[in-house]
Parts: structure tokens; C-alpha cells; sequence
């Protein structure tokens, strides 16, 4: 599918941060990471300020000129605005990039910047771009770059799945003050009331922890992410969804 006009210009900008990292520098790595940044926050406005009959939401023009001038904001406006775009994606972790992105700004070539820190805030720019555009990116990444971003996509469908999967069972599981359960909250849930199986439970909270772990630069990805783990989510994310593909809609619904 063509890329839509409006969402031509973040993703060529992100297009270009990944494209730095294939001769890898100081300064490549530094230039990356504020493309990488740039295509975020220009992903963000292009969405939340296209016209209502596009993205089906309305954003007030003041309100919008007020939250644009701040990264901060325009992460509250989307969370506001498009909760159901961003299931599964952390926007903590992408504000914690963007400050990094400040720090290399401000103090210029006296900061370098981890490879890996890179392409894992690339990778949550590519899931933030597809899931607002609901276009795939392809950028032709080195294998384990490209291995990361399958991982942390799995991740994500995996997250949808158990929030759809909670909604299905929502006569069976509590709330907190009458508000939904986060996914990985409401999956312990759903193994106390026989939903969800606890040995996969178990698996999930294993990869949760390399999930995390790489995300916050703990461990270097390349040592535990591999396509065994990657099938082992997605195999998980598969059996669910096919309870749910199964399974009639809520009462409610």
C-alpha cells in the first residue's frame, strides 16, 4: 500500500535516522538518534492534527497549538486522544529516549550514545508510525536490528490480545475502582479464574523481563533475543487469538 501523503514526511525522516546506522560512527549514532526522535515527534502531530474524517478524532486548534510546543504534551494529548492506537506501546519508554535525545542535544559531541539505544527507540518509532498509520514499515534493518523489531511488534500484538481477551471476560474478572486492569495485570487475573493457562503465565512473565530488560538497556539484545523467543510470544499470542477469532462478542458489545 502507498504511503499516505501525510505520513510521507515522518517516515522518510525516520527512514533516515535507521539509514545512518548502516556505517556506523560516533556521529552517525548521535545524527540517528535525533532523526530517530524528530520522526517521533512528527509522527505524533501529523496524526493528532488531521482532519476528523482521517483519524476520526477532533482535536480543538487551540488545545492542539498548546500541546504541540511540548514533547511531554503532545504524549498526554496521544493518550488522551488515541488510547486504542497505543495499546501495547510504552510512551514512558519513548519520553525516556527523548530525554536521552536532549542530553546528546544540549551537550553535543562531548556525549556519545549506545548503538543499541538507537535501534531499539527506532524500533518503538517504527511500532508508534505503524500503529497511528496502520502502514508497515520496511527498511531493510541488519538482521538482528530487524529481529529486535519483530520481537518488540510481537510484543505488542500480544498485549492487544490480552486486553481483547480481558473485555471477553469481563464478568469474571475485578476492576480497579471500576477502571480496566492493565494487560499483563488482568492476564494474572484470568489464570486465577481459568482462562489463561499459569505455565504460560509463567513463560509471559519471562519474556516480559527480556522485553523490559532490553528496552531499558539492561542486556544487549543481541545475547536474548533470537527467533526462539520470538515464536515462543508469538505462539502464545496465537492460541489466545484464536479463542478469541472463536469466541461470540460480549453482551455488551
Amino acid at each position: 500500500m502507498a504511503t499516505q501523503p501525510w505520513a510521507a514526511g515522518p517516515k522518510e525522516i525516520l527512514e533516515h535516522g535507521i539509514s545512518l546506522l548502516r556505517k556506523d560512527s560516533d556521529k552517525n549514532r548521535r545524527l540517528a538518534l535525533l532523526s530517530v526522535d524528530n520522526a517521533v515527534e512528527l509522527t505524533i502531530k501529523t496524526y493528532l492534527g488531521l482532519p476528523k474524517r482521517i483519524n476520526g478524532i477532533n482535536v480543538p486548534r487551540k488545545e492542539y497549538a498548546e500541546f504541540s510546543e511540548s514533547f511531554p504534551k503532545l504524549l498526554d494529548a496521544l493518550e488522551q486522544y488515541a488510547v486504542p492506537k497505543i495499546s501495547g506501546i510504552e510512551l514512558g519508554e519513548i519520553e525516556w529516549f527523548h530525554r536521552l535525545r536532549n542530553q546528546l542535544y544540549h551537550q553535543g559531541n562531548g556525549l556519545t550514545v549506545d548503538r543499541d539505544k538507537v535501534e531499539i527507540y527506532s524500533e518503538l518509532a517504527k511500532l508508534l508510525f505503524e500503529s497511528l498509520f496502520e502502514e508497515q514499515l520496511s527498511f531493510a534493518p541488519e538482521d538482528q536490528h530487524q529481529m529486535l523489531g519483530e520481537f518488540l511488534a510481537a510484543w505488542v500484538s500480544f498485549e492487544r490480545m490480552i486486553a481483547e481477551l480481558s473485555k471477553l471476560n469481563a464478568a469474571k474478572l475485578t476492576t480497579l475502582a471500576g477502571r480496566t486492569r492493565p494487560p499483563l495485570m488482568a492476564m494474572g487475573r484470568m489464570v486465577r479464574v481459568g482462562v489463561f493457562e499459569p505455565a504460560e503465565a509463567k513463560e509471559i512473565d519471562e519474556l516480559r523481563k527480556i522485553r523490559n530488560e532490553v528496552v531499558h538497556g539492561i542486556v544487549d539484545y543481541k545475547t536474548v533475543i533470537n527467533r526462539k523467543v520470538i515464536q515462543r510470544l508469538e505462539k502464545i499470542t496465537e492460541k489466545y487469538q484464536h479463542v478469541l477469532d472463536s469466541s461470540p462478542p460480549p453482551a455488551d458489545a
